[in-house]
């Protein structure tokens, strides 16, 4: 499988995206600077969707599997399990969290410690909302990419803001 990938530089830093040429594979914070393979439609969707998340226009979440209402399809590669908890993420709507404890409800799991695993083995975030999920008691819990960028996408989407 060919895999391609652009560099984004968003408010946040640059974020690395991935794609398999027909859907979302892989997104990430990081300083790694890339250079489109190819001009890709996945990748001018996902810039597009990218500018309007930091401009605080994008409420719509990504979907998995077969395109629907326009939406970026994102494909992550995982197993049963996590594929259950990244689907659960994407019914997060934009501007509200969740517990790992509800997610683990959703998904059927008694464990959020298992479900917490599986979010932070997202391959797609932002696409996929992980830094949606905080722990029980409203603190920012854990990030792949840190607390300081969980803190700023949940700014971009005033959540931070309205929580006491």
């Amino acid at each position: 499988m060919t895999l391609y990938t652009a560099t984004y530089d968003s408010p946040v830093g640059p974020i690395v995206i991935e794609s398999d040429g027909e859907a979302l594979t892989g997104l990430r914070f990081g300083e790694e600077k890339t250079q489109a393979t190819s001009s890709l439609p996945i990748f001018d969707e996902a810039i597009r969707w990218l500018d309007d998340y930091f401009a605080g226009k994008q409420t719509e979440n990504a979907v998995m599997g077969a395109k629907k209402d326009g939406r970026i399809t994102v494909q992550p590669k995982g197993t049963l399990f996590q594929q259950r908890v990244w689907q659960a993420l994407l019914t997060i709507p934009y501007g509200k969290t969740v517990s790992y404890g509800e997610i683990a409800r959703m998904v059927g799991c008694k464990s959020a410690q298992a479900v917490g695993q599986a979010v932070g083995a997202n391959p797609i975030a932002l696409f996929i909302p992980c830094h949606r999920v905080i722990a029980a008691h409203g603190q920012l819990g854990g990030y792949e990419y840190g607390q300081e960028i969980k803190k700023r996408l949940l700014e971009v989407e005033n959540i931070l803001k309205r929580r006491p």
